[in-house]
C-alpha cells in the first residue's frame, strides 16, 4: 500500500540524514538570540532560563528574549529575576483580540532581537549544553536559512504520556527525514534556528498571521520555497530539547486539534496529500472496525491491515528510537495503536470544521 511505501522513505532518508558532531576545536562565531514565548508558565519558566544559562556558548554571543503572552501569574516577575533575560511584554503592543498571539510574540521578539540568527524554544523546555553550539557548527559550514532540530518529551510517568512519546518519536522521525529527502516540511517550534534577514525576506508570517497553529511549520515552508537548499536538519543527541507532555486526554486532544488545524494551509501540495493519506488510512481502519460489529468477515481484513501498518511503522521507527534511547518503549506500540487511529481521525476532523481552547482561549 501507498503509506507502507512511504514509510519504507523515510526510513531510508532518516538513515541518509548525517549526524552533527561539533569539533572540540571549532570556534563558534554565530550571535542567537533566544525568544522565548511564554503565557502562564511561572511553573516551568525558571527551569527553561537555568539550563539556557549553562549553554556551553560564549556568553557575549547570546541574547535571551521572553516574550509575555498576556499572563495572568507571575511568568514576567520571575524571568525577570535572570539578570541576563530582556522581558518584552505583548499587552505593551497589542490592544485588539487576534487569532495568533504566539506569532505576534515571536514577531516581537524578533524585532528587538540584535543576534543574526533566531532561536525558539518553549517556556517549558529544557535545551541542552552544545544547543547554540550545534547550530553554530552547521551555519559556519554550509550557506543555512533554517535548521529544525530534535524534541523529545521529558518522562513517561503515565499511559497517556507514554503514548505522547511514541507519537512525538514518529513526528520527529519524519521530520528529519523530511528535510533530508526535500520532500515536504516538518519541524517543531520548540527546537528551530532560523537567519533574521530570511524571516523578513519571506515577509515573516504575513499571510499566515490569521491561522493560530503554524508559527514553526508554516514559517518553515515559506522558507523552503525560498532558500530550498538552506534548510538543514541537526541530528544530534546534544541537540535534543526536552519539553513536557500534557496531563491528560482531553488536553491531548486539544494540542493535536490544534497542530492539526494547520493541515490544508500549505501551498505545497505534496505536504496535504501526505497528511490526507494518513488520515484517510486511519479513517478507513475505524470504519472498518465498526463494521466488524456487523460483518463478521471483516474482522480478518482489520487484523491483516493492522498488522501491516503496526510492522511498517515499527520498522520506519526502530532506528529513531534508537537515536532518541527509547527502543524499549516501542515494546508499548502495538498496543497504542487503537487510540493512535481514533485521535488522528477525530483530530484531524475538528482541526479543519472545529474550535479548540487553548491556555484559556477559544481559538479557530
Amino acid at each position: 500500500m501507498p503509506y507502507t511505501v512511504l514509510l519504507l522513505l523515510y526510513r531510508y532518508w532518516w538513515n541518509k540524514t548525517k549526524d552533527i558532531a561539533a569539533t572540540n576545536e571549532f570556534t563558534a562565531t554565530t550571535r542567537f538570540s533566544i525568544l522565548i514565548p511564554a503565557r502562564n508558565e511561572e511553573q516551568n519558566i525558571t527551569d527553561c532560563l537555568r539550563s539556557i544559562e549553562q549553554l556551553n556558548y560564549p556568553k557575549e554571543l547570546i541574547e535571551v528574549i521572553v516574550v509575555d503572552d498576556f499572563s495572568d501569574d507571575a511568568t514576567v516577575a520571575t524571568a525577570r529575576q535572570f539578570p541576563f533575560v530582556k522581558v518584552i511584554e505583548l499587552k505593551d503592543q497589542l490592544s485588539e483580540k487576534i487569532n495568533s498571539y504566539k506569532k505576534k510574540a515571536i514577531e516581537a521578539g524578533i524585532a528587538a532581537a540584535t543576534g543574526e540568527y533566531i532561536v525558539t524554544t518553549d517556556a517549558d523546555c529544557i535545551v541542552p549544553v552544545n544547543w547554540l553550539r550545534n547550530f553554530a557548527f552547521i551555519i559556519q559550514q554550509q550557506p543555512t536559512v533554517f535548521i529544525a532540530a530534535p524534541v523529545d518529551m521529558k518522562e513517561e510517568s503515565s499511559a497517556i504520556k507514554v503514548f505522547q512519546s511514541l507519537d512525538f518519536l514518529s513526528l520527529q522521525g519524519i521530520t528529519a527525514a523530511s528535510v533530508a529527502a526535500g520532500f515536504h516540511s516538518m519541524c517543531n517550534g520548540a527546537n528551530l534556528c532560523y537567519r533574521k534577514d530570511a524571516f523578513y525576506a519571506v515577509d515573516g508570517f504575513k499571510g499566515v498571521d490569521h491561522i493560530a497553529s503554524g508559527d514553526d511549520m508554516l514559517l518553515m515552508h515559506k522558507l523552503y520555497k525560498q532558500y530550498p537548499s538552506e534548510v538543514h536538519y541537526c541530528k544530534a543527541a546534544d541537540s535534543i530539547v526536552l519539553t513536557n507532555p500534557v496531563e491528560t486526554v482531553a488536553a491531548f486532544f486539544r494540542q493535536r486539534i490544534r497542530w492539526a488545524s494547520k493541515a490544508d494551509k500549505y501551498d505545497d501540495k505534496r505536504i496535504f496529500a501526505v497528511l490526507l493519506l494518513v488520515y484517510l488510512l486511519n479513517a478507513w481502519l475505524l470504519v472498518l472496525a465498526i463494521s466488524c460489529l456487523f460483518i463478521n468477515n471483516n474482522l480478518q481484513l482489520l487484523l491483516l491491515a493492522l498488522g501491516i501498518k503496526t510492522v511498517a511503522e515499527l520498522f520506519f521507527l526502530f532506528p529513531v528510537a534508537g537515536f532518541y534511547q527509547k527502543t524499549k518503549l516501542l515494546l508499548w506500540f502495538p498496543l497504542a495503536q487503537p487510540f493512535h487511529i481514533v485521535y488522528t481521525v477525530i483530530a484531524g476532523w475538528l482541526g479543519k470544521f472545529g474550535k479548540y481552547e487553548w491556555k484559556g482561549r477559544t481559538v479557530k
